[in-house]
């Protein structure tokens, strides 16, 4: 067991794909913490998606041993985060429970919009940085540019900065020296009650509910009797471990250290993140400020192409539920697509992830709505409604105003494509709030509507840009806008999943693209067919798909032809008038997944 003087806890921070599950590889093999034959790239993701597209998608922990120069030994532990903006809440409470971090930044692309926003959180945290410079290995690295705009940008001293490459392995042994010479080693006192941090928690088949955690004070201990202070409610603690990144058994975890424990519980909404664990006979008075829940920002609608796939959507759902807490979902009916849930996801990424994991894992065909966001709608009687599904919106005459979500987006991009992205900002009703330069890269600021940036914004910032720009963003809050629900009508009857929410400049144009697209969508009938976008009662576009039409004249010739004609095709009138009155029109699945990929026109 180390003294808490000789623990290191420490995250490992970075923009997407700089290298930091490649980074924690090589720490872990260095330290000895898998054999040569159990090593395997980016170790720590252990989902197949997470290894597939090569991002991170959980946190991990690992605890290692660490034989400094010096001949001491040293216990470090590793909690490897995610990049990407949509998993933030999960490094914001990563680095709750460290001391220190170290930063990683890509010396052949130098500091972009999420290594800002990760360094931010880690200030916040009050953490020890430590500035990496990973990939000198390649011959575009440059480690002056990058040493110049991690002081320029973010305003970290880089006279301690290391540069490494995870791939050749060079740097490795400096990174651990500088980790125990410069990061802190925890606060806690062993001899205090025990005080203890919920930083994690997630189902496990064989154990129920596995909780990680951190010790900050006192000793927690195998059998022992332990208390939730949200719930009040008492367990029995049955196992306690560390992950080597093996999950290994051990007595006891102690003050500074972090681990994990199972106690028997099997609903993982008992263990709330961020709550304080303490010991049911001595507990504590105030509980640790704990973190801010993480709210849904992005809703959709998920529907089982089959419907007899209901149950097992259902099944998928719950089991998801299991091992990400930061998604939600309930039930909701679809007059076009029957039954389905309205899931609340916290940016497309996230969405996009489930709804992979759901068809890949659970085998089930999906359809899925138009993503939105949430709006306020304030009523005339001074009630604040929450609006995730358009075609919920109360009566327009009884609403006093519709308030919608804003972010703050920083843009990170070298200055050719400057002009570009700002069109692309101003088109999305964003506003400028600073501008700034890094060498010949510019970091710009704007706030922008979160439903303009929901869909299609980062795919078009990456394709103007050829992928050189980077985007991160935080919410600020709502706003009022001048937004109405604009109705989608197929042969004269709404199709509630088509509903959406707009800005009333932006309507008609988008009710045109999207009329035009079902049109080309919607395949033939026998009959004549409107498709209609309408604000309320008013149609603001129309498209007609043209009927098949039989040719009932080809047998009549000789006398009287023209009577006879003419009574036939007044038949055919009728019936067409009839089967349109009754017919019903089949919408395909590809309809609505064409309707999703409209983007506005700058």
């Amino acid at each position: 067991m180390s003294s808490i003087e000789n623990i290191r806890n420490f995250a490992i921070i970075a923009h997407i794909d700089h290298g930091k599950s490649t980074i924690a590889d090589r720490i872990i093999h260095k330290c000895g913490g898998l054999t040569e034959r159990e090593m395997k790239a980016q170790v720590l993701d252990s989902m197949d998606i997470e290894r597939e597209r090569g991002i991170t998608i959980k946190a991990q922990t690992v605890k290692l041993n660490y034989k400094s120069k010096s001949g001491e030994n040293y216990t470090l532990n590793i909690i490897d985060t995610p990049g990407h903006v949509d998993f933030s809440y999960e490094v914001s409470r990563s680095l709750y429970a460290c001391e220190g971090s170290i930063l990683i930044v890509d010396s052949t692309q130098g500091v972009e919009a999420q290594t800002l926003a990760n360094v931010y959180q880690a200030l916040e945290s009050n953490h020890e940085i430590i500035p990496i410079l990973n990939k000198i290995d390649l011959p575009a690295s440059d480690l002056e540019r990058s040493n110049k705009q991690i002081e320029e940008v973010i305003g970290i001293d880089t006279k301690n900065s290391i540069p490494c490459s995870g791939k050749t392995g060079e740097g490795i042994d400096e990174i651990l020296e500088k980790i125990i010479e410069i990061l802190p080693c925890p606060t806690g006192k062993i001899k205090e009650k025990l005080k203890c941090l919920l930083v994690d928690s997630w189902y496990d088949t064989y154990l129920g509910v596995v909780i990680l955690v951190r010790i900050i004070d006192g000793k927690l201990k195998k059998n022992m009797k332990i208390k939730m202070m949200s719930n009040k409610k008492e367990y029995i603690v049955e196992k306690v471990g560390v992950f080597t990144p093996k999950a290994k058994d051990t007595e006891e975890l102690n003050a500074g250290e972090i681990g994990f424990i199972t106690t028997g519980i099997k609903e993982l909404s008992e263990t709330k993140v961020g709550d304080t664990i303490c010991d049911a006979n001595d507990p504590l008075k105030e509980a640790l400020p704990g973190f801010k829940p993480s709210k849904p920002v992005v809703f959709c609608g998920l529907f089982p192409v089959d419907s007899s796939e209901y149950q097992k959507l259902k099944d998928g759902l719950a089991k998801l539920k299991l091992n990400d807490a930061s998604f939600t979902y309930e039930a909701e009916t679809s007059s076009a697509l029957g039954l389905g849930f309205r899931c609340g996801f916290l940016g497309l990424l996230h969405l996009e992830i489930v709804t992979e994991r759901l068809e890949r894992e659970f085998d089930i065909n999906l359809l899925t709505t138009t993503p939105g966001v949430v709006y306020k709608v304030h009523m005339n009687n001074g009630e604040v409604k929450n609006l995730q599904n358009p075609s919920n919106l109360p009566d327009p005459t009884l609403i006093k105003f519709i308030e919608e979500p804003w972010i703050k987006a920083t843009i990170i991009t070298p200055d050719q494509f400057l002009g570009s992205i700002m069109k692309l900002c101003q088109s999305k009703r964003g506003i400028q709030t600073n501008l700034s330069y890094s060498g010949n890269r510019a970091v710009i600021n704007y706030e922008v509507p979160l439903n303009e940036v929901v869909f299609d914004f980062n795919d078009r910032l990456k394709s103007m840009t050829s992928g050189y720009a980077s985007f991160d963003y935080e919410i600020i809050g709502h706003k009022e806008g001048d937004l109405v629900k604009m109705g989608i009508l197929v042969n004269s009857e709404p199709v509630d999943a088509l509903a959406m929410m707009v800005h009333k400049d932006f309507a008609q144009s988008i009710g045109r693209e999207v009329c035009e697209k079902l049109k080309d969508l919607i395949p033939r009938h026998n009959f004549m067919i409107p498709v209609q976008a309408a604000i309320g009662g008013k149609i603001i576009a129309r498209e007609t798909i043209k009927g098949f039409k039989k040719d009932v004249l080809t047998k009549i010739h000789g006398g009287g032809a023209r009577d006879r004609k003419r009574k036939l095709l007044d038949k055919q009138k009728k019936g067409k008038a009839r089967s349109k009155q009754f017919g019903k029109v089949e919408i395909p699945q590809e309809a609505f997944i064409g309707v999703l990929k409209i983007s506005k026109e700058i």
